[in-house]
């Protein structure tokens, strides 16, 4: 039994892993693929006559437009683009982070301490392996879009000729309920 317990252990955790299916085949994920976000609304309790669309996507967002019933566009007034953003995570040391060395409690004093475990600190790093966009399109008649939203569009472009391009058009976001702003 000692001998058979460490070859079935892992094949245990394999197997609990698996679901038994096998991977999709390429481009058969949809649009977006399998991580991919994409959003477009107004902003909770901000200003009712601006859309704001995220995407989390491979590719960078470069053009955002608004293309009403009459066939008149709006640009977005603003695209922020971020690849593969990153950020630390972690614990900051035991003793108080917002003092500095000189007070005898910042981390240069926890360096100093007999035991370093109670100044410990954790930290990593983390990164997102996608292309973070955000666009904001300002409404030319909140009224006019009010009364007829359902047949506005909304036209996305991602990525940087003359490499990969795509096209998507969405449907435009419902507006906010006039008790509600912004919400």
């Amino acid at each position: 039994m000692r001998r058979v317990l460490p070859v079935l252990l892992p094949l245990l955790l394999i197997a609990g892993c698996a679901d038994g299916r096998a991977p999709p085949p390429p481009g058969s994920l949809g649009a977006l693929g399998p991580s991919a976000q994409l959003r477009a609304g107004f902003p909770r309790g901000g200003i009712a006559d601006t859309i704001v669309i995220d995407a989390v996507e491979r590719l960078p967002l470069r053009t955002a437009e608004l293309l009403s019933p009459d066939g008149t566009v709006t640009p977005a007034g603003s695209i922020d683009v971020d690849a593969s953003p990153s950020f630390a995570t972690g614990q900051r040391v035991a003793g108080d982070p917002w003092r500095n060395s000189l007070s005898g409690t910042g981390s240069a004093a926890t360096l100093s301490l007999p035991l370093a475990q109670p100044g410990a600190a954790m930290w990593s790093r983390e990164q997102l392996l996608a292309t973070v966009s955000s666009a904001e399109i300002a409404l030319p008649d909140p009224v006019v879009y009010r009364r007829d939203w359902r047949r506005y569009r909304i036209r996305l472009t991602f990525g940087t000729p003359p490499g990969e391009v795509e096209t998507r058009e969405i449907p435009a976001p419902e507006p906010p309920s006039p008790g509600t702003p912004g919400s």
